[in-house]
């Protein structure tokens, strides 16, 4: 699995980055118009990402409006619908404005920090990138 993460507090960025790295290679973003270059790159590279985390409030372009650019970049490379970058929403903020504008924009989960490994995993299985370590 391919993952980029995008936050731009150091601590969550690192925790992110321990629970991911047993699952594959993770690329770092420190916001959003970075994620949003790297995003680009990578599918020009012919390498795209397969898992994006997220995070909202950020420096330069806040997560919605990276979603938007992610989801509109794809689009235009004719990428839609489930082969689209699975993207996990990471946030402090609950408030049901953030969680459904998230899902409009074209997000497949939201997690409230702070991040759990269980509840990342977990997530992460639903989309069909890992395998439960459980079977």
């Amino acid at each position: 699995m391919k993952c980029l993460i995008v936050e731009d507090d150091s601590t969550a960025c690192k925790l992110l980055q321990t629970y991911l790295a047993d699952y594959g290679d993770c690329f770092i973003a420190v916001n959003g118009d970075k994620a949003v270059k790297a995003f680009r790159k990578a599918l020009k590279q012919g390498q795209p990402y397969d898992l994006i985390c997220l995070d909202i409030m950020m420096p330069e372009m806040d997560g919605h409006d990276v979603l938007k650019a992610i989801r509109k970049i794809e689009s235009q490379h004719g990428i839609g619908g489930l082969d689209g970058v699975k993207v996990i929403m990471t946030t402090t903020s609950g408030d049901s404005k953030n969680v459904t504008g998230a899902f409009r924009t074209g997000c497949e989960a939201y997690i409230v920090k702070p991040v759990k490994k269980e509840k990342l995993l977990e997530e992460i299985e639903k989309l069909g990138l890992i395998i439960s370590q459980a079977s």
